[in-house]
């Protein structure tokens, strides 16, 4: 079971640009501050805003109530905490916001209960500049337990953090199912920019026209995805049929034009297997099924 904790304590290991951000909002909350970053020199601007620079994370982690680690990947943090075994981590909340895969968070979050401590799994999706406001994106995962006792720190971070679930690998699907979306938007964006270039076109003014797309678009993927949540494909808005067609022309275009065709054939090639497996006639959300096979 997790401690409330009276004493406003906090450790933080991993003093990156996001990390160092992320101490200095709980120092601005009155919170006891202790600190640990492999290179010591990262520790001196916060040392001289009041924070405690640990020697050894093992240090750290007896400091704090909470222990917020963010750091390059879950090999590196993971070197760390293998520092810590010795540590008095009974009671206490480790917060893990380094990014990684759902099965190293919970390969992590069992390895941090047999010490006696509580789990959370983040996902920050903001720049460290963005930190600490109402709108911050934090998503998270773990026991509720460990979530109510950690809440206080989570607010600093995020003025309305979200609590996905108890299963801690939750907040890093999240993670990478946005940047699939993400990704996957910014290189259809790429792709079109040197379709205008090959056009004449001025990209800064072709980018302008995409935003204003895309500011109304998100209406139209909320009404797919709540369709792929229902399992219901009957077209209503997108007949899949439309995109077939339409993921051919771009395919056809960039091979006309001698661009790179490695973004189109790939979405080509995906709406043909849809066409092929019978999708054609049903709504665009039907891709799911490709997806799924």
């Amino acid at each position: 079971m997790m401690k409330q904790h009276n004493e406003k304590s906090a450790a933080v290991l991993g003093l990156g640009m996001m990390g160092a951000t992320l101490a200095k909002l709980l120092l601005a909350q009155g919170y006891g501050v202790t600190v640990w970053n492999r290179s010591a020199d990262k520790s001196v601007p916060l040392a001289e805003a009041g924070a405690k620079v640990a020697a050894t994370p093992e240090e750290a982690v007896n400091s704090g109530n909470v222990i917020v680690m963010c750091v390059h990947d879950y090999a590196a943090a993971n070197a760390i905490l293998a520092r810590t075994e010795t540590a008095d981590w009974k009671g206490k909340v480790l917060v893990q916001l380094t990014s990684g895969s759902p099965a190293e968070a919970e390969r992590l979050e069992a390895w941090t209960e047999a010490l006696g401590a509580g789990y959370l799994d983040g996902a920050i999706q903001a720049a460290p500049q963005q930190m600490g406001r109402e709108d911050t994106p934090l998503y998270i995962s773990g026991k509720k337990t460990a979530w109510e006792a950690a809440l206080p720190v989570l607010k600093t971070f995020a003025g309305a953090p979200e609590w996905l679930g108890e299963r801690a690998g939750l907040a890093s699907s999240v993670d990478l199912a946005t940047l699939s979306g993400i990704y996957g938007t910014l290189m259809g964006f790429f792709h079109g920019a040197r379709i205008m270039e090959h056009a004449g076109f001025p990209v800064d003014k072709y980018a302008g026209l995409l935003t204003g797309i895309l500011s109304t678009f998100g209406e139209f993927i909320k009404y797919e995805g709540q369709l792929v949540h229902e399992n219901r494909f009957v077209k209503t808005e997108s007949p899949l049929s439309i995109s077939v067609d339409a993921s051919a022309r771009i395919q056809e275009q960039a091979r006309d034009a001698g661009i790179n065709s490695a973004f189109p054939d790939y979405l080509a090639g995906m709406f043909r297997r849809a066409a092929d497996m019978g999708l054609a006639d049903e709504e665009l959300s039907a891709m799911i099924k490709v997806l799924r096979v």
